[in-house]
């Protein structure tokens, strides 16, 4: 099946944003978790009229899990640096096979099942859907295989795809505040490619969007109690830490009508190492203030038990055999939180 791709230049953020976020990434190796001056509360109720989620790496195939699993929620996806629903297949050593790119029929058979049975949203809600994909050509963790697969499925159910595949981008979210270099795959994961990919997926969600706050932030971001929404009332439990991150511009606030982004960090990018450089640089915080957005951080953290030692999503079943269907701990616990907002 051809892929559709969809080429378009943005300027770049001024050269202030860019030296702020240069600031910014020498302190990334020292920066502490994000502080918590009071213990989190609960999410804040907004009137939300929209709600999409995006992700890089195993924040991009837990972002395609959910969007999946509760197509009746999300009315759109955006995916970067990772592939299709279900690649782990319940086991991490099983995503060589998909890497192989030799399991799409098998990936797409077994969505039909699980909707069959209920266990996911009728996959019907796929079509017609936005989804915008995202491979960087130089990324050495997910292959061009993995990542065509990603888009074959979703168009294989009818989805809207608008694919991104030519940067010379490593393993990474790619922001035109990005603080890594195009090619590189490191510590934060933030690279700088001279474009920007946050405005094409908008986009190809939105239709429109109005160009981006390039000044001093007009929202806020606050903590939020993650423990209040996870499965059983503990989040350490699920690999997921005790807090999360919530962007909120004043428009929103005051009772505007908004659309609700959720964004899923990548392994070894939660707020216990990076702190909110992700909120700061990731690009989505800045459309935020100009477009009616809300966006919800969830935070992943390492573990031993269940063993995850680099702070990823669940997309291969750390979490357990269903960690790709509704009942999925971790995402049981995110579409919580879309619903407390208002999703």
């Amino acid at each position: 099946m051809a892929f559709r791709s969809s080429r378009s230049t943005h300027p770049t953020t001024p050269l202030r944003r860019a030296l702020t976020a240069a600031a910014a990434a020498a302190l990334v190796l020292t920066a502490p978790a994000a502080g918590h001056a009071a213990t989190p509360g609960p999410l804040p109720h907004y009137d939300i009229t929209g709600v999409y989620v995006t992700g890089v790496s195993s924040g991009g195939f837990l972002a395609t899990q959910l969007q999946v699993a509760y197509s009746g929620t999300f009315d759109g996806a955006g995916i970067f640096a990772a592939g299709p629903y279900d690649c782990g297949e319940g086991n991490v050593i099983d995503f060589e096979t998909c890497a192989l790119g030799i399991s799409d029929a098998q990936l797409e058979a077994q969505a039909q099942t699980w909707a069959a049975q209920g266990q996911i949203d009728p996959l019907a809600n796929l079509q017609g859907k936005p989804v915008y994909t995202y491979h960087g050509v130089l990324d050495p963790v997910v292959n061009t295989l993995i990542a065509n697969a990603g888009v074959s499925f979703y168009q294989h159910f009818g989805a809207n795809v608008d694919y991104h595949d030519w940067d010379p981008a490593g393993h990474s979210w790619v922001t035109p505040l990005g603080v890594v270099p195009c090619a590189a795959t490191s510590a934060p994961f933030l690279n700088n490619c001279l474009d920007d990919p946050e405005r094409e997926m908008l986009t190809q969600w939105l239709g429109h969007v109005n160009a981006a706050n390039d000044g001093t932030p007009q929202g806020t971001l606050s903590q939020f109690d993650q423990d209040a929404y996870a499965p059983g009332g503990n989040a350490g439990a699920l690999s997921m830490d005790s807090s999360g991150m919530l962007y909120t511009p004043p428009s929103c606030a005051a009772g505007a009508a908004c659309k609700l982004v959720v964004a899923l960090h990548g392994c070894l990018s939660g707020q216990y190492l990076i702190g909110d450089l992700l909120p700061e640089l990731g690009n989505l915080d800045t459309y935020a203030d100009t477009n009616n957005l809300v966006i919800l951080y969830p935070q992943a953290v390492a573990s031993v038990l269940p063993v995850n030692p680099e702070g990823c999503w669940d997309w291969w079943g750390y979490d357990g055999a269903n960690f790709a269907v509704k009942s999925a701990p971790q995402m049981t616990a995110i579409v919580d939180m879309v619903h407390a907002l208002g999703g």
